[in-house]
């Protein structure tokens, strides 16, 4: 304790030693109020005695006048303090208590000099005993601010020690030097009371300070996570269409490719198109999720389907990984309350975490009940995740060491969002895993009553498609970026698709009105000229009620394709899959056209 910092009043800030006034005014005032008891008491002790109590009762009716004038005296003051700032308030009041202490230390010593000599020893003796008891109690209450104290204090003892004589003819010679012991005494406890004051004032300031810090700290941290997850939002348009471009003319290539020597390396380029996609989408999944943009439609899912569906994702990548992938159903019991598209990102990105650490062996998914609840789980035989690792792996771009090794790849972003989903949804998540064995990540959701009405989950699923067929029939694209454009020409030409191509609304009704007869209208929603796309689109199917329609964006929440999928619009998002891509023009074109043109709910898994 010796090496602290002894502080001071002025250590201490405006505000706080403006709090520090407050307790001690108002103590103050408390305390000369209640003098005129004791005046009373005495004086009645005089006139019992039969001694003249004129004294006490003028005393007495002094100190009520000044009661009555410290309380008027103290409603300025606290009218002062609601109006002033708090350093105009100190420097106009401090000096005022100051005064007033004095004034009422003067006024209680005044009580021996009117009775010094003229009274028995007996009542001497009380009264030095009260006017003691009265200094000792101020030595706590006016201590937060400790010049007011050691002016009252002083101003109270000291006439009382030079009248002593008079007061204790017999005894002053004792009662001068125990005095000054006593009032050491006391200024010694007003110190510590002081100190005590301020340090508590200091650390409420300090609390008050870091409490600010922090919620500047926050404040500037979560402008920066808007600020990013915003740009990720605005610029994911611009960055999706050249990936969304490269990934149409890989396949292309690929299609046309007579060259084995090429295969392995278009393949590199294929997956890697993919991992960037999937950088993409969890990036924007966690952007949307901490910008809490992303809305949470809790629904009755069924499991069993979205779960064929997931599994119809993974199913070619796991065969050419000779990785067997296996779906443990429910029979179609497992019905549960989330958010169908929350829990379909969930389960695709537990399902990507599993197929790239696993080197050889299976992929199990499953489902069971556990609780009155029903739990998704994922199993895997790969690398598995070290116990020091296993709280650490939700965190964003966090990949434990001997994940780079097997997959560098992989951006640490699909466990976080998975994480992030199940919060949104009220759903419990963990894993259990051993490393060098496997490992099981589940997802544990409420379960639905049967009767309730099921989600869109429960559409078929779809199937892909032989990527060895031509397909025919005709095909418009709107797109106002001639990279993507071309593109698409060089895709769909591969697939025996005949395109064309529009930049705006006028081209594409040039394009009408030569002739041009589509099948399938496929409309970006973002066009230079200004025009809104989805509002193209629906120009576009009225004047060919026959064609298929659907809208295409690197956007997630615009509120044209949010008003598009509520009026059952297919809503495709790039950079897009050609392999999907694929099998839904095998439904879209004339060969298998769809029951209902231009709305569908049946490829909303896309």
């Amino acid at each position: 304790m010796g090496g602290e910092l002894k502080l001071t009043f002025a250590d201490v800030g405006t505000e706080g030693r403006a709090r520090l006034l407050d307790m001690t005014y108002g103590r103050l005032v408390h305390g000369i109020g209640l003098l005129p008891i004791s005046g009373v008491a005495f004086g009645y002790w005089q006139y019992s005695l039969g001694l003249n109590p004129e004294g006490y009762w003028l005393w007495t009716l002094s100190y009520l006048l000044a009661g009555l004038a410290v309380r008027q005296q103290n409603a300025i003051y606290r009218q002062d303090r609601a109006r002033l700032p708090s350093e105009r308030a100190l420097d106009k009041w401090l000096p005022i208590v100051y005064r007033t202490a004095t004034l009422h230390g003067f006024g209680l010593a005044a009580t021996g000099v009117i009775t010094a000599g003229r009274v028995p020893f007996e009542f001497t003796l009380l009264q030095a005993v009260v006017l003691t008891t009265i200094v000792a109690a101020n030595a706590s209450q006016l201590s937060p601010v400790l010049g007011a104290y050691r002016r009252f204090a002083n101003a109270a003892w000291l006439p009382c020690m030079m009248i002593a004589p008079w007061a204790f003819p017999d005894h002053w010679v004792l009662v001068l030097p125990l005095s000054g012991v006593m009032l050491w005494t006391l200024d010694r406890q007003s110190v510590i009371s002081h100190g005590f004051f301020l340090r508590q004032i200091k650390l409420e300031e300090d609390s008050i300070r870091l409490a600010e810090n922090y919620r500047l700290a926050k404040d500037e941290a979560e402008a920066a996570l808007r600020a990013k997850n915003q740009f990720l939002t605005t610029a994911s348009h611009d960055l999706r269409q050249p990936v969304h471009a490269m990934g149409f003319l890989i396949e292309s290539i690929s299609r046309r490719n007579r060259d084995l020597l090429l295969s392995p390396a278009l393949q590199d380029l294929r997956q890697s198109v993919q991992s960037v996609t999937q950088m993409f989408n969890s990036l924007l999944d966690l952007s949307r999720i901490e910008l809490g943009a992303q809305p949470v439609n809790l629904q009755t899912v069924a499991l069993d389907l979205l779960m064929n569906d997931v599994a119809t994702l993974f199913k070619e990548e796991a065969r050419s990984r000779q990785i067997d992938l296996r779906v443990r159903l429910s029979g179609g019991h497992a019905l549960v309350v989330a958010d169908a598209m929350l829990l379909r990102q969930s389960m695709i990105n537990l399902m990507q975490n599993a197929l790239r650490y696993t080197q050889r062996g299976g992929v199990l998914m499953s489902v069971r009940r556990r609780s009155g609840d029903w739990q998704f789980e994922v199993w895997d035989t790969g690398v598995g995740i070290a116990e020091d690792d296993q709280q650490r792996i939700y965190s964003p771009f966090f990949r434990p060491e001997h994940a780079w090794r097997i997959d560098n790849a992989g951006h640490g972003l699909g466990l976080a969002v998975v994480a992030r989903c199940a919060d949104l949804m009220g759903a419990s998540q963990g894993l259990s895993s051993r490393e060098g064995r496997g490992s099981r990540f589940w997802l544990r959701l409420l379960a639905a009553q049967s009767n309730e009405q099921r989600s869109a989950a429960r559409e078929q699923a779809l199937l892909p498609a032989s990527h060895g067929e031509l397909l025919g029939g005709r095909c418009l694209i709107i797109d106002d970026e001639p990279q993507v454009r071309g593109a698409w020409l060089a895709l769909l030409n591969s697939w025996g698709v005949e395109a064309a191509c529009a930049a705006s609304a006028n081209e594409a009704f040039a394009l009408l009105d030569a002739g041009f007869t589509p099948d399938a209208i496929f409309c970006d929603q973002r066009l230079r000229s200004g025009e809104s796309g989805f509002e193209l689109l629906q120009a576009l199917l009225e004047r060919c009620p026959e064609a298929a329609g659907a809208m295409i964006s690197g956007e997630f929440n615009s509120p044209a394709l949010n008003q598009a999928e509520q009026e059952g619009y297919l809503v495709l998002h790039k950079p897009l899959d050609p392999q999907k891509l694929y099998t839904l023009l095998c439904r879209l074109l004339p060969s298998n056209m769809p029951t209902e043109v231009g709305k569908t709910n049946e490829f909303a898994s896309l």
